[in-house]
């Protein structure tokens, strides 16, 4: 068993604090090295010789003398913690070993003196070319198999291929791992170069990230995970959503290289003790990190460069394997600018994946074709939830998305549209905490390009000033649109004007838009009626003489008149016009509509409210009803749910109450 593990199963399984007097002190800078290079070209032993710790685990690995997963180390000088990854060479476990170069502060290229410059070599070399490894070094090892000159002439030949590749100019140092030869010149080179990475400032800062690259089960301790936590802090007791499964864990403990810790930091190999999740649910590929604070997708646009020897030009879409830090899934790229990729160039691809990934804009990935496996590029994540545009939408996301972060915000609140984005959602595109997007959305807001809306119990939205235009052009046609048709309307219905002015994924904003749009001037409000600013109605002569005719046919009715399509052809008017007048009348209140849409004169209506009131009824019953005012079932009805509604009777079973105020 690794030592980690005898480390977990020796001490309790309670947290424990560090204490100050007797355990060591942290040190305040974490570099993390990776070994990469062909199979038994001394990788291991290498580490060994360094660290002290055998990093083949399993017992297959040492019965065949080669690294099949991967293994870890850790050295430490004064304030300086290195952790070091050791990846199989072997082409059938570069899965594995790409599992481990996620995170690599400083990588070692090993080369063995008696072969020199192998395929798997050429390959880990591009790997590290394409996820930026900030600094490197080359080992030449088994020096001890050589003699001097053959030596010479190997470091020659290493120095002509490295020439043109990341690695060019880097220190190469002789070491036998066996006799010891070069090994503390190796050290103090790693050291130096360790003190000199330059990592991102707020790399402790942002939200925690701990991609998954073991995990396994312990009796009486649960399930156990480790990896490089690429960033934020993670303390015992902490709560981790696991992703891209989804729900939450509990942090019961925390290792660093098998000690105890009450923190661990961006940059270190940390071993974690969990609650709240099965072996299953922590695969490697899975990511830990504070909730709600990274995107989990199947679409991403990024920048990819395609490998010098890579086997063909990438046209439409190709079958790839996708691999970002610990995860390794299926899918398909495809070119969009340019539409065809050729060996050595570069372009924005889209990328779709069968299965979900924790993904940041600026996370460095590698493609590999899935057979035979070889590595065709990687790259740089532009935008992890891509949306997939077209024609002049394209060219415009991609301009943006292509430039600095600053500029992708701004994108993606302009693409969110009259719906808007909360900066929350932002933030957990770039992986970064929702502060650091603040400034930037302050600085647009301040110039007039961005809005928010106010909290109202949930958190603001941001919406472009170009999208509240829109619906500022959208709600002015409509309105001007309606009233041209409705000219005597005294306004059209709220619900009806939302329905039209705003898309469905904007309607939770719609009291905001209504405001913004009433205190610009654009449209007016009351109660629950929208119009235009200044507009009135009024009715022409002919019009105004149709309205009295249609009050008089209704009031000579009584409680039972004429319906409206009987009063309009009997006065002989067209019936566009008579609706369109009706609705005048309804909505001046001079008429009324009961239910089962019957029309009355409200001053019949207002003459059997006074009646009711001034009778000696207490309560009276529908029969009693219909024979006081001689009314059919059809009427009588209608009448009372109305005068139930206006609060004038109450309905008490098969009988109503009479209010009297």
């Amino acid at each position: 068993m690794a030592p980690l593990s005898i480390a977990w199963r020796a001490r309790s399984s309670a947290p424990r604090v560090a204490d100050p007097q007797s355990d060591p002190p942290v040190p305040r800078r974490r570099v993390v090295v990776g070994t990469a290079g062909h199979i038994d070209h001394g990788k291991t032993a290498l580490v060994k010789a360094l660290t002290g710790i055998d990093c083949d685990r399993w017992e297959e690995e040492k019965n065949r003398g080669i690294t099949i997963d991967l293994g870890f180390a850790h050295l430490e000088d004064d304030d300086l913690q290195l952790g070091f990854v050791d990846v199989p060479g072997h082409e059938r476990f570069v899965h594995n070993a790409l599992a481990g170069l996620g995170g690599i502060d400083l990588m070692v290229l090993v080369v063995a003196a008696d072969e020199g410059i192998m395929p798997q070599t050429r390959e880990h070399l591009a790997i590290c070319s394409l996820l930026e490894i900030p600094a490197g070094l080359v080992a030449l090892t088994k020096i001890d198999l050589v003699d001097p000159d053959l030596l010479d002439l190997a470091t020659l030949e290493l120095t002509e291929a490295l020439e043109g590749s990341s690695f060019e100019g880097v220190p190469i140092v002789r070491v036998s791992s066996t006799r010891g030869d070069g090994v503390s010149e190796l050290k103090e080179t790693l050291l130096q170069l360790a003190r000199e990475v330059e990592r991102p400032l707020d790399r402790g800062l942002r939200p925690s990230r701990l991609p998954i690259d073991r995990a396994f089960h312990l009796r009486g301790l649960g399930v156990l995970v480790t990896g490089t936590l690429v960033a934020g802090r993670i303390r015992p007791q902490s709560h981790l959503e696991l992703l891209p499964s989804g729900g939450q864990v509990r942090v019961r403990s925390v290792q660093v290289h098998g000690v105890d810790r009450d923190q661990a930091e961006a940059g270190e190999r940390t071993a974690l003790q969990l609650s709240g999740a099965s072996l299953e649910q922590v695969d490697r590929g899975a990511q830990l990190v504070t909730s709600s604070s990274y995107c989990t997708t199947t679409s991403l646009l990024a920048h990819m460069r395609l490998l010098d020897d890579a086997p063909q030009t990438i046209k439409g879409f190709r079958e790839v394997r996708f691999h970002l830090y610990s995860g390794e899934v299926l899918g398909k790229l495809r070119p969009l600018a340019p539409t065809e990729l050729v060996p050595g160039a570069s372009a924005a691809v889209e990328i779709r994946l069968l299965a979900p990934v924790v993904a940041a804009r600026g996370d460095r990935f590698v493609v590999r074709r899935p057979s035979p496996q070889t590595t065709l590029g990687g790259g740089t994540i532009l935008d992890p939830e891509w949306a997939r545009y077209r024609g002049p939408k394209l060219s415009a996301a991609l301009e943006s998305l292509q430039k600095g972060s600053d500029e992708a915000i701004l994108f993606w609140v302009r693409a969110a549209g009259e719906a808007g984005v909360a900066a929350a959602t932002l933030a957990r595109r770039l992986g970064t905490p929702e502060a650091d997007v603040a400034d930037t959305l302050a600085a647009a807001h301040g110039e007039g390009s961005l809005l928010h809306t106010p909290p109202r119990g949930r958190e603001p939205m941001w919406i472009s000033a170009a999208a509240y235009s829109k619906v500022s052009r959208r709600a002015k046609s409509v309105l001007h649109s309606y009233f041209k048709k409705e000219r005597l309307a005294s306004g059209m219905p709220k619900a009806e004007a939302v329905r039209r002015i705003l898309p469905p994924a904007a309607l939770p904003l719609a009291e905001v838009y209504l405001d913004w749009l009433q205190s610009h001037g654009v449209l007016t409000i009351h109660q629950d009626m929208v119009n235009l600013p200044g507009r009135g109605e009024e009715l022409t002569t002919e019009e105004s003489q149709l309205a009295e005719r249609i009050l008089q046919r209704l009031d000579e009715g009584g409680l039972t008149p004429p319906s409206p399509p009987e009063i309009c052809a009997a006065l002989g008017a067209k019936k566009s016009i008579f609706d369109g007048v009706l609705r005048y009348l309804h909505q001046r209140k001079r008429i009324a509509r009961l239910p089962q849409g019957l029309f009355l004169a409200q001053s019949q209506l207002d003459r059997l409210g006074g009646d009711l009131a001034n009778s000696d009824w207490t309560r009276f019953t529908v029969g009693e009803f219909k024979d006081r005012f001689g009314l059919t079932r059809k009427w009588a009805i209608p009448l009372l749910e109305h005068l139930d509604q206006t609060g004038q009777t109450r309905r008490d079973g098969d009988a109503r109450e009479v209010i009297r105020k």
